[in-house]
């Protein structure tokens, strides 16, 4: 990697990565250690293998620790914030799909908000730089 490509990563970007990695963890701890609470709080009926949940919330974990690599240097790490994003981005369309066949409330889709659609501008913002430094633009 060169010297302009590290250049081109902004404070900003690392700062992201850092609250993403935060924030996964987070989530995924209390995924974790009360696996029936987004359930209880959204109205839902309790799942009858917690355990599934709780493995969501360990691959989520996982995805903040993943951020909190990229974030060391957001630019050569892109392949770490691209698969978040995707997931991102495939999250909310599993969303829609279950709402729209009315498998689950509109309430859950907070959970959509918080974990996928508001890192999507940002996450969106470090690929296009890291696109732009591997010389894949003419801008």
């Amino acid at each position: 990697m060169s010297q302009s490509e590290q250049t081109n990563a902004k404070p900003w970007m690392r700062w992201v990565l850092y609250a993403a990695g935060a924030y996964n963890i987070a989530w995924g701890g209390v995924a974790i250690l009360f696996p029936l609470w987004i359930f209880q709080a959204t109205g839902m009926e309790p799942p009858h293998y917690p355990e599934f949940w709780q493995c969501i919330g360990m691959i989520v974990g996982v995805y903040g620790i993943g951020y909190l690599i990229a974030a060391s240097d957001p630019i050569r790490h892109w392949p770490i914030v691209f698969v978040g994003f995707l997931g991102k981005v495939l999250g909310p369309i599993g969303f829609a799909e279950a709402l729209w066949s009315e498998r689950l409330p509109l309430a859950f889709g907070l959970n959509i908000v918080t974990n996928d659609l508001i890192w999507w501008l940002p996450f969106s913002l470090i690929l296009l730089t890291a696109w732009k430094a591997r010389g894949h633009s003419k801008n």
